[in-house]
C-alpha cells in the first residue's frame, strides 16, 4: 500500500523540468528563509540578554566603588539624581544596617533578591506588582567592606526591550518576506535562461521534423552537447543508410538486368534450339545473378555503427576460430591476444562476425597449416591482424584486393573472396584495411578501427 502511495505520487509530480525544479527549489528557498528567520530570533534574544547582562554587570561594580569609597555608608551616597541620570537602571543597595531601593515602585522585586542567596544574573518574570515590570532581568553582588556584608542589584525592564525586538524581528520578517518574492523571480529567470537551450533544441527538432533544416546545430551548455550530438550522429547513420539501400538497389538493378535480359530472350526465341552449351551459358548468367543477390543481401545486413550496440571480440575470435577448426580440421587456427575477456569494441555484433569470419575462412582455405589471429587494443585504437601460410598474392595483386566496385568472382583468385564485403564494412566504422605479405609468404590483412 505504501509503494503504491509513493508511485502514485511520484506520477502526479511535474513532468515539466521548469516546473519539478520549482516544485524543489521553491520549498527549499522558503524553508531556509523561515529557519533564518527562527534563528535570527533566538540569536537576537540571547545577544540582547547578554549585552544587558555585561551592562549590569559593570554598573554593579560601579556601584560597588562607590560604596567602597564612602566607607560602606549607604547613606552618605548620592542616589537621587545622580545614579538616575549614570545608570538609567533600578538599582538596590543593602548593608548590615540600612537598604536603599530606586525607583521604589521597584522595591517589591528587588527586595526579595536583596535576601535571596544568588549570586549574578537573576531573572524574573510574570510579576504582578503596581507600578512595576512585570519581567526584570537583575545582577546581584554581594562583598564586604571593613567587615561588614553589602549587597548591591541592577536591574533592567525587559519589556521594552522585548516590544524593541518584537519590532526588529517583525522588519525582519517583512525583509524575508520580500527576499522570498526576490528568490522566486531569481529562480524562475535562473530556470527560464537554463532551459533556453532546450526551447532551442526543441524548436530545432520541430524545424528538422518540417523539412526546414537537415541537422540540429544548439549552441549551448556543455552538458547539452553530446546529446545534439548523438542525435546529429543518428541522422548521419539514417542518411547513410538510406543512400546505401538506394546504391545497393541499384547495383542490383544493374548487376541482373543484362543476365535477365540474356536469358529472357534465349528462352523467347523458339526458334533457337537449347544445346548443352547454351544451357551451360543460361546456368552460368543465372549463378551469376545468384551470386549477386546473395551479395548484396549480405550488405543489406551490415548494420554500421550503432548507438548501444557492441561487441566482445575475444568472445566471438574464439566462436569464430572453434568452428572453423571443425571446418578445417587439418588446419591449426591461434588467437594471440592480450584483451581480457570482457573487453568490448564498439561495433556491431554482426558486423565483426562478418569480418572474422571472412578473413578466417579466406585465411583457412589457402593457408597450408597454421592461420593466426592477433585481436589489440592501443588507447583508442583496435587492431585485428589475420595472417595465413599458404601461397600469398603478388605484390601488384594487393591494392586491388577488396576494391569497390569490382565482383566477387572477379576478384584475385582465393584471397579476394568476401574481401570487398570486409573492406566496405571497415569504411562504415571509419576503419582501414591494409593487405601485404606476411614473412612467411602469406596474406597479412590488417585492420584498424576508432573504439
Amino acid at each position: 500500500m505504501v509503494r503504491g502511495i509513493c508511485l502514485m505520487t511520484l506520477s502526479e509530480w511535474p513532468r515539466s523540468v521548469r516546473g519539478m525544479l520549482l516544485l524543489l527549489l521553491l520549498p527549499a528557498g522558503i524553508g531556509l528563509m523561515v529557519l533564518a528567520w527562527f534563528i535570527h530570533g533566538v540569536l537576537l534574544e540571547r545577544m540582547s540578554r547578554d549585552f544587558i547582562e555585561s551592562r549590569l554587570q559593570d554598573e554593579a561594580a560601579f556601584l560597588e566603588h562607590q560604596v567602597r569609597q564612602a566607607g560602606g555608608r549607604i547613606d552618605a551616597l548620592r542616589t537621587g539624581d545622580y545614579f538616575q541620570d549614570v545608570f538609567h537602571h533600578a538599582f538596590a543597595i543593602a548593608s548590615s544596617s540600612s537598604q536603599t531601593v530606586s525607583p521604589a515602585s521597584w522595591a517589591p522585586l528587588l527586595r526579595p533578591l536583596l535576601a535571596s542567596g544568588d549570586e549574578g544574573a537573576v531573572r524574573v518574570r510574570d510579576a504582578s506588582e503596581p507600578g512595576a515590570p512585570s519581567d526584570i532581568l537583575a545582577y546581584r553582588r554581594s562583598f564586604l567592606v571593613d567587615g561588614s556584608p553589602v549587597t548591591v542589584i541592577v536591574a533592567e525592564d525587559m519589556e521594552a526591550l522585548k516590544k524593541g525586538q518584537a519590532e526588529l524581528h517583525a522588519w525582519t520578517a517583512v525583509i524575508s518576506i520580500l527576499l522570498i518574492v526576490l528568490l522566486v523571480g531569481s529562480i524562475w529567470v535562473g530556470i527560464s535562461l537554463s532551459l533556453q537551450p532546450v526551447v532551442t533544441l526543441q524548436e530545432n527538432l520541430r524545424k528538422l521534423q518540417g523539412g526546414e533544416i537537415s541537422r540540429i546545430d544548439v549552441k549551448g551548455p556543455e552538458e547539452f552537447r553530446p546529446l545534439v550530438q548523438q542525435l546529429n550522429q543518428l541522422l548521419d547513420s539514417l542518411d547513410q543508410r538510406l543512400e546505401r539501400s538506394r546504391e545497393a538497389l541499384a547495383n542490383l538493378s544493374h548487376s541482373v538486368k543484362t543476365p535477365i535480359a540474356a536469358v529472357r530472350q534465349i528462352l523467347e526465341d523458339a526458334n533457337r534450339p537449347l544445346d548443352e552449351d547454351l544451357r551451360r551459358e543460361m546456368a552460368s548468367r543465372l549463378g551469376d545473378i545468384d551470386r549477386q543477390l546473395e551479395a548484396e543481401m549480405r550488405r543489406s545486413r551490415f548494420a554500421g555503427p550503432q548507438i548501444g550496440k557492441s561487441a566482445y571480440p575475444v568472445r566471438q575470435a574464439r566462436d569464430l576460430l572453434w568452428m572453423l577448426g571443425r571446418l578445417y580440421p587439418e588446419k591449426s587456427f591461434e588467437l594471440s591476444t592480450s584483451l581480457p575477456e570482457e573487453c568490448r569494441w564498439p561495433i556491431e555484433e554482426h558486423d565483426l562476425n562478418e569480418i572474422l569470419g571472412n578473413l578466417l575462412d579466406n585465411a583457412g582455405k589457402w593457408s597450408t597449416k597454421n592461420v593466426e589471429l592477433s585481436l589489440a587494443q592501443n588507447g583508442r585504437l583496435a587492431r585485428m591482424t589475420v595472417t595465413d601460410d599458404g601461397p600469398g598474392v603478388e605484390q601488384g595483386s594487393l591494392a586491388s584486393l577488396g576494391q569497390r566496385g569490382l565482383r566477387l568472382d572477379e576478384q584475385t583468385p582465393g584471397h579476394g573472396l568476401g574481401l570487398a564485403i570486409v573492406r566496405e564494412i571497415v569504411v562504415r566504422y571509419g576503419g582501414q584495411t591494409s593487405f601485404s605479405t606476411d614473412e612467411n609468404g602469406g596474406l597479412k590483412v590488417v585492420i584498424d578501427v576508432a573504439v
